[in-house]
């Protein structure tokens, strides 16, 4: 079972010292995606006693969450990173383009650099392990509504410093998938004969390729068949193998 927030007994302590954020005359209205609902309840159970945040929707997978918040345009979505049906990058994704305005906050119990990495390149603002107190979460959500970014502290300086490096040209790291959709992407293949050769469905070349771009910061094709030609993927004989 995932691990869960825990929850801490010194928040009123810490609000004094100034380690939280202070509430906000309005309450921060939060949307809630995790698939286990006893998890949603756990967290909705953790953030009811803070009165400047009120959980006003749920959602199990990627889909209801675009649809729950474009009907209740909540301030913060507190976003699972593993949903069935649609990934909850690609939910963040189609989140911030139809509503820009809404904050976006990964929770997660994984602790993957690429992954951190591809939620704040989709338009997440923050980044908040499930081991964390609960007293975390909430200056998270406090810090993220505000439109700043958050990180939890146990990732946070690695995270920057991977930035940092990518802005210098390191490459970033591709999954063995993702490679081989750009390779043939470059070739010239059409998306239907790219899932034909990796028995995969179509969206699932679209996902792949999507994921890949965000990560390299590609836009167009031809962005894609110069970052092939720097990889030395078109040289001859280069041609990737079909999938398995």
């Amino acid at each position: 079972m995932e691990p869960l927030l825990t929850e801490s007994h010194n928040s009123d302590a810490d609000l004094a010292r100034g380690r939280l954020a202070p509430p906000t005359e309005l309450k921060l209205r939060v949307v809630l995606v995790d698939d286990h609902e006893l998890v949603r309840a756990g967290i909705k159970a953790l953030l009811a006693p803070h009165e400047s945040i009120e959980v006003v929707g749920e959602a199990s997978d990627g889909f209801a969450a675009i649809e729950v918040v474009e009907r209740l345009q909540p301030d913060v979505v507190v976003m699972d990173v593993s949903l069935p049906k649609l990934g909850g990058a690609e939910a963040t994704e189609q989140i911030k383009k139809a509503q820009p305005n809404v904050k976006v906050l990964a929770l997660s119990a994984h602790e993957e650099r690429a992954s951190v990495q591809l939620f704040l390149e989709v338009g997440a603002s923050g980044y908040v392990l499930k081991r964390a107190a609960v007293d975390e979460l909430v200056r998270a959500i406090r810090t993220v509504a505000t439109g700043s970014t958050y990180l939890d502290p146990a990732l946070a300086g690695d995270v920057l410093r991977r930035r940092r490096r990518g802005r210098s040209g390191v490459v970033v790291e591709l999954s063995e998938r993702e490679a081989d959709v750009l390779r043939h992407i470059a070739l010239g293949r059409a998306a239907k004969d790219i899932a034909a050769s990796m028995a995969v469905s179509g969206r699932t070349v679209e996902t792949y390729k999507n994921r890949a771009m965000v990560k390299l910061g590609l836009k167009t094709r031809a962005d894609v068949v110069r970052y092939a030609v720097q990889r030395g993927w078109l040289r001859s004989g280069s041609e990737p193998p079909p999938s398995q």
